[in-house]
């Protein structure tokens, strides 16, 4: 594809998905399938990348239902039983390991293999049982222990989360057993790459000829999708084998969970715009000297981290504008302008709830996650005109949170609720293309939506 075509036609598929992604009670948690027993399967499938190539890939997925990539994540309960029953549809034996659990396979007519019992390859006639007690809460991963270099590169992998004691989603959404864990939101981010070459061998039957020594990256996936479909609404229908998404959507103030996992065979620096992240555990290790206690002590501010393969990391991430020096609400605009408040609410009716006050006067109407220090302070610099601007496609036309302002014709409008965007995307560059063709690859968007639109 030419590349500036290429260009082309990647930004307004972008722009297209974000305008069909909804703004829903849910879409921005991960998608999962809960329980204690899971029934898996694998099969093959065809994974689509953002230039508009397919991938030959093995997936595992629900038994009855479409395998895909990467495979369902699971969760589950700190002190559950686990069990997971995996049967097999490829043309050659697979299985099952989960580093940091302790896993026991079973199963007439399993094969021994090097690392556990494997599934042979008779289209689904034998099963074999993997049993674990989820004894420690965090996020881990699964993946095929047969022929592993091969096996993961095609895409038997998939996610497991483990929800510590006291878990409940509506009042008590932790990480780990302690306050610091704490979030409104969270997003799996799961991080793999793939050398188209290994991919084509094995559709041509060349599995002997594949040279793992000259491994070669093109394509870099997050959650099994390369920008611009990560940004696709979860189970868009024509990513077929790819149904989840990695879009982060949150008001300020609210605290989002990243669950990032490195599966793929090199590191990858993980770059969030728009404040820095506080990394909480690794590997399933709550960094505290004593939690419960202490809480995360041991945790550390990082704007980029640095997740090396088989890692994983869980951290916090917010946005409140703290810092910024100005009112990202702008109510200093509201002091000489009509209306008087982006956001009026009950805090802004004078004594009797007959009307609005002058909050900057008053010193009260903070909105939902202001920075206080900031309350009312102006914008520092003055806009150029409108028509000495060249203005994105997510540009509102107004500086301030929720709100909007004149757009030249055809610029801009596609930021509906007038957010923040963030980008949230690889550091190593070359990891930002779709073979080659930018943007592409390992990013997404964090977006900052006025209190107006609730993330629930």
């Amino acid at each position: 594809m030419n590349l500036k075509i290429g260009k082309k036609f990647q930004t307004g598929i972008l722009v297209m998905l974000l305008l069909l992604t909804p703004l829903v009670a849910g879409a921005y948690d991960i998608q999962g399938i809960t329980g204690s027993t899971f029934n898996l399967t694998t099969g093959a499938g065809n994974v689509l990348t953002g230039d508009g190539n397919s991938l030959h890939m093995w997936l595992y997925g629900v038994a009855g239902g479409a395998v895909q990539y990467p495979g369902p994540t699971l969760i589950v309960n700190e002190g559950d039983t686990v069990t997971i029953n995996l049967s097999n549809n490829l043309p050659v034996p697979i299985s099952l390991v989960i580093p940091g659990m302790e896993v026991a396979a079973s199963g007439a007519g399993s094969l021994p293999g090097l690392l556990t019992r494997e599934v042979p390859a008779d289209n689904g006639a034998t099963t074999v049982t993997y049993t674990f007690t989820a004894s420690q809460p965090g996020t881990y991963m699964y993946y095929s222990g047969s022929n592993q270099a091969l096996q993961i590169e095609m895409g038997l992998l998939g996610a497991i989360i483990v929800r510590p004691a006291g878990f409940n989603a509506v009042t008590n959404r932790i990480a780990y057993g302690d306050a610091e864990s704490a979030y409104d939101h969270e997003n799996l981010f799961l991080m793999t790459d793939i050398d188209v070459r290994v991919h084509d061998a094995v559709v041509s039957g060349n599995l002997s000829n594949i040279d793992f020594a000259s491994y070669h990256s093109v394509y870099w996936f997050l959650n099994g999708r390369t920008l611009p479909d990560t940004l696709a609404a979860a189970n868009a229908p024509y990513l077929k084998y790819q149904p989840y998404n990695s879009i982060v959507m949150l008001n300020p103030g609210q605290r989002v969970l990243y669950r990032i996992i490195s599966a793929g065979r090199t590191g990858h620096p993980l770059h969030t715009h728009g404040n820095h992240h506080l990394v909480i555990a690794k590997n399933s290790q709550f960094l505290s000297t004593a939690p419960g206690v202490a809480g995360a002590d041991l945790s550390r501010a990082s704007f980029t981290a640095a997740v090396f393969p088989g890692d994983t990391l869980d951290a916090i991430m917010t946005w409140t504008g703290e810092g910024l020096g100005w009112d990202v609400y702008g109510h200093a605009e509201d002091v000489n302008n009509d209306p008087v408040e982006i956001f009026p609410g009950p805090e802004d009716l004078d004594n009797n709830g007959n009307g609005i006050v002058d909050t900057c006067a008053a010193g009260v109407g903070l909105e939902p996650g202001e920075d206080p220090a900031f309350h009312c302070a102006a914008f520092p610099v003055t806009l150029p005109n409108i028509q000495d601007l060249t203005v994105g496609q997510f540009y509102s036309g107004s500086p301030f949170l929720g709100a909007f302002g004149a757009l030249p014709p055809g610029e801009g409008g596609f930021n509906a609720h007038a957010g923040f965007f963030f980008m949230q995307h690889s550091h190593n560059e070359k990891e930002l293309t779709n073979n080659n063709i930018f943007p592409g690859g390992l990013a997404t968007f964090m977006i900052v939506v006025p209190p107006s639109v609730p993330v629930l």
